[in-house]
């Protein structure tokens, strides 16, 4: 599996009804859980005060990832994503400590 940094910005169009807002919440939970099952996200952050999430994402590459990981969220359609492939660098403390 390859790493990816990703970083999602979700933006609600004018005009959605609380009814689809909070179906799509609820749809994107359950979803969220599934891929955290099947490994997908390694990490997600929230930074403060913001409406964006940061985190650390595995797939075997930028396909899978669009495709069947983060194509298959159902705020997807609402979504913005900047990703950045990464490898390992080899000044990483946590590569000394075994946990990669």
């Amino acid at each position: 599996m390859r790493e990816f940094l990703v970083e999602i910005t979700t933006t609600i169009p004018e005009g959605t009804s609380q009814d689809e807002i909070d179906r799509r919440r609820a749809a994107e939970a359950v979803r969220a859980r599934e891929l955290a099952a099947a490994g997908h996200p390694a990490r997600l952050w929230r930074p403060v005060g913001e409406r964006r999430s940061i985190g650390v994402w595995l797939a075997t590459d930028e396909d899978e990832l669009h495709e069947r990981v983060l194509g298959t969220l159902p705020l997807n359609p609402w979504m913005n994503f900047a990703v950045t492939a990464l490898e390992p660098h080899p000044n990483d403390p946590g590569r000394s400590a075994g946990t990669r």
